[in-house]
């Protein structure tokens, strides 16, 4: 062992000029060898690789299937919960796989409801129990109901637009920049809708998708209105204010008052974040940035609140038009 002054060579000879010393035995000189190339992730039986790969042969072999060790599936069943919206959904014809009611739930007319129209329809009729419930809610916010929906299926940038030109109206549109909130857009969803605009456009990414809960918030608004994801979102609204449509950015410190502004033509109304507000490229893209007057000294509104007031006010002129 390593400092074993017995052992042949572990003491200098007598007679240098450092005299005797006692030595490692070699070890240290060993210590600096190279151990060779790593072996690959599979070839190591304690990481996951090797696991899966151990696995999968089983498998191949004709063994039993095991289950991803995944909290959650990717591209899984999203669940719209709670009475109202559920209702809702299924009022206006949303694609549903099943429904799903908590065994001995109190049934009012909102779940007697839910449940006939889930009959008419054709959709799966479930008695689950309520722990089962609680794991498609995290918040506990189903009722007792839940609704199960298919992925959301995204219209084109382009198609969405050529569907609001050909719908007999200017088209009113709603461009969100910067919305991770999927609350704030169901609610940008239903406003929309309720104003009669034509659809909303989204970026591919860094952006909240229609979800469950913005299924939710929507109160069903996001069955029956285009939603569209642009790779770039810069880029597609350049696309349509070159269509004739004008760009119409949302800023406390803009240029033209809400009460200044024309909206009864071809319009997108461009909303950023509360916080953020809009993108540079985005914001240099917007013919005009818009400002709605408030009295007090409230400095911004939420971002659903803000496209919600501008889409009333449109709405309003192009009624009186």
């Amino acid at each position: 062992m390593a400092g074993n002054s017995k052992r042949q060579g572990a003491v200098r000879k007598g007679g240098t000029k450092k005299g005797q010393t006692t030595g490692s035995g070699g070890q240290r000189r060993k210590g600096l060898e190279g151990r060779g190339a790593t072996p690959k992730a599979v070839d190591r039986v304690y990481h996951p690789a090797h696991k899966r790969a151990k696995a999968a042969a089983k498998t191949s072999a004709g063994g039993p299937r095991r289950r991803p060790a995944t909290r959650k599936e990717v591209g899984g069943p999203e669940y719209v919960v709670g009475r109202n919206p559920v209702v809702e959904c299924l009022r206006t014809g949303v694609p549903a796989a099943a429904l799903h009611v908590a065994l001995g739930i109190e049934a009012d007319e909102r779940v007697s409801e839910a449940v006939k129209l889930a009959g008419d329809q054709g959709i799966s009729i479930l008695e689950v129990p309520k722990a089962e419930l609680d794991r498609m809610s995290p918040n506990g916010l189903h009722q007792g109901l839940a609704l199960q929906v298919p992925p959301f299926q995204y219209a084109h940038p382009d198609d969405l637009l050529a569907a609001a030109q050909q719908s007999g109206h200017p088209p009113l549109l709603v461009a969100l920049d910067n919305i991770t909130d999927p609350r704030n857009l169901g609610a940008v969803i239903r406003s929309v809708a309720a104003f009669g605009g034509h659809g909303v456009l989204i970026p591919q990414r860094r952006s909240a998708s229609v979800t469950a809960v913005a299924w939710r918030t929507s109160a069903g608004a996001a069955a029956r209105l285009p939603v569209a994801q642009a790779p770039n979102l810069t880029r597609t609204l350049k696309d349509w204010s070159a269509s004739g449509a004008q760009l119409v950015g949302l800023d406390a410190g803009g240029d033209v008052s809400l009460d200044e502004y024309d909206g009864t033509g071809p319009t997108v109304i461009v909303v950023g974040s509360e916080g953020k507000g809009l993108s540079r490229l985005v914001r240099s893209s917007c013919d005009s940035i818009l400002s709605i007057p408030m009295a007090g000294d409230v400095e911004s509104l939420n971002a659903s609140v803000a496209a919600g007031v501008v889409l009333a006010e449109f709405a309003r002129q192009r009624r009186a038009q």
